[in-house]
């Protein structure tokens, strides 16, 4: 098995408390956030060992926020893959959202299509933004679509129905906090887990860089022996 993590997921926390510790609302904090992860994707499209980064930005939990602080997030979502759009295309980045898009706006889920539909000739990295993304409700979405289909559930066929069936090799969580928070569960029963005290906002391709390095030296037996 190949030490180069080819699938990185990150949940992307601590952008609220970093507009705090400015002295600012927390919508700043989601707006630096959006240029950190302009670079992060810009940085690991540029990798070609790296085949797709999966960010947690919108979970299903996240509705219990303020309602000013969500219809802030999902007016900056909707501009950010607008802005980002040429982005995608000059670096061959392929988006692909995973998640219920059932709940967001009409607006927001005809931008959401347009730049998935625009960018799926793209060859090179895949950013896949969790958008109203639980791991338990997509285990749940996945069960219902092939007891529809009157498919047998069986775990090849349970991870086939996902939203997307690429393990993650490496799990990133930024903001301090050591937990999952309902992200790719099944996805990263295998990955290795690397936690950062950095706030999402302030962390940087040379963080990354010295995670990858560090995940390198893992040594990864999936259950086996060396």
């Amino acid at each position: 098995m190949s030490n180069q993590p080819r699938h990185i997921a990150i949940i992307m926390d601590g952008n609220g408390r970093w507009a705090q510790a400015q002295g600012k609302n927390r919508t700043y904090g989601h707006e630096k956030g959006a240029e950190t992860v302009r670079a992060v994707t810009t940085f690991c499209a540029a990798n070609d060992e790296i085949d797709r980064l999966s960010l947690y930005a919108f979970s299903t939990e996240n509705w219990k926020r303020p309602k000013l602080e969500v219809e802030f997030l999902m007016k900056l979502l909707e501009k950010y893959l607008k802005n980002e759009l040429k982005t995608y295309l000059e670096g061959n980045i392929r988006f692909e959202p995973i998640g219920d898009l059932t709940l967001f706006s009409d607006s927001l889920r005809q931008t959401i299509e347009h730049v998935r539909r625009e960018t799926a000739g793209c060859t090179g990295l895949v950013q896949s933004l969790a958008l109203n993304y639980g791991a338990q409700d997509e285990i749940v979405r996945a069960a219902n679509a092939l007891i529809a289909r009157n498919t047998p559930l069986t775990a090849e066929s349970l991870e086939h129905a996902l939203d997307t069936c690429e393990n993650v090799d490496l799990l990133i969580r930024t903001g301090g906090d050591h937990r999952l928070s309902n992200f790719l569960l099944w996805q990263a029963a295998y990955a290795e887990l690397f936690f950062t005290d950095t706030l999402w906002p302030d962390f940087t391709t040379a963080e990354l860089e010295k995670i990858i390095k560090k995940f390198k030296t893992v040594e990864r037996r999936f259950g086996g022996l060396n």
